[in-house]
């Protein structure tokens, strides 16, 4: 593959020289993923998916720009993107700083401490490649309701994957929201916090990748980190260093998480319906 036209005249105009490689980066489930040589040494990290859904890349590319807040994890700077293409910074990993896990406890900590009077972004973005709707919304629990739970539950029964059944099931949970759920302020969140877009930067500091940011709960930010591999238990030390939790915030997560274990029912099938269903049986 050659990069992007765009990519090659960036390049050359900020004065970076000829694109003199592409490395393949494995990982990427949606995405490729490769590092850019240019000739003056400089490297980038190019995203290219000839499918994306239109405006993927643009809204990861604000999302990047709007957690970049001093004393908050690192991110990695974006430089340009299209509708099949995203450059960011090229954060070349190095080993493992010795407070990798509470560093980043303590910074994500920092960013939650960022908060805005409504729930939402300023614009939708995608978890994964399924859209992530984000109005702008005064209450919280009405935008978890009608934005996560219900908005993954309809798509995942139109594309037959959830059960009628279950579907009710979902739409029970969301009425009880407020009965399980203790008030919290929107948070400035990543909202796609799993291990695999937790990586060691150019210092070993812990930094993050591929973000769906919004303002949201904290806690369910926290949800999501025990999912897939989840964290080591030094985050949370270090996460709550900074920040007070409500009383019974460990037994809520799983709660969060019926959120992106729809997602991944509606992105990789019907493997995932039974850790949905799990979480019903727990809540409904």
């Amino acid at each position: 593959m050659t990069a992007p036209q765009a990519v090659v005249d960036w390049c050359r105009r900020e004065g970076h020289g000829a694109v003199s490689r592409l490395e393949d980066v494995g990982g990427g489930c949606i995405n490729q993923g490769r590092r850019l040589c240019a000739a003056d040494g400089s490297s980038f990290f190019l995203k290219t998916n000839d499918s994306a859904p239109p405006g993927m890349f643009e809204a990861e590319a604000v999302g990047l720009e709007a957690l970049a807040r001093e004393g908050t994890p690192r991110l990695p700077k974006p430089y340009l993107w299209a509708d099949d293409f995203l450059l960011i910074e090229d954060l070349e990993p190095a080993p493992r700083a010795e407070d990798f896990w509470p560093g980043l406890g303590r910074r994500l900590a920092a960013l939650h401490d960022h908060t805005s009077p409504q729930f939402g972004f300023d614009r939708d973005n995608f978890i994964g490649r399924t859209p992530q709707p984000n109005p702008w919304t005064d209450d919280g629990y009405a935008f978890f309701a009608e934005q996560r739970l219900l908005f993954q539950a309809r798509l995942a029964r139109d594309g037959d994957l959830l059960p009628a059944a279950d579907q009710r099931r979902v739409e029970a949970v969301a009425r009880r929201l407020r009965d399980l759920v203790p008030d919290q302020p929107a948070s400035l969140i990543h909202g796609d916090l799993w291990s695999g877009n937790v990586i060691a930067g150019p210092d070993g500091e812990a930094c993050l990748i591929d973000p769906a940011a919004h303002f949201g709960w904290a806690e369910a930010e926290l949800g999501m980190t025990e999912l897939f591999g989840g964290f080591d238990a030094d985050f949370y030390r270090g996460y709550l260093e900074v920040r007070r939790m409500a009383e019974g915030w460990r037994e809520r997560l799983p709660l969060y998480n019926l959120y992106h274990l729809m997602n991944h029912l509606n992105l990789f099938g019907e493997g995932y319906l039974a850790s949905v269903r799990r979480v019903l049986d727990r809540f409904a």
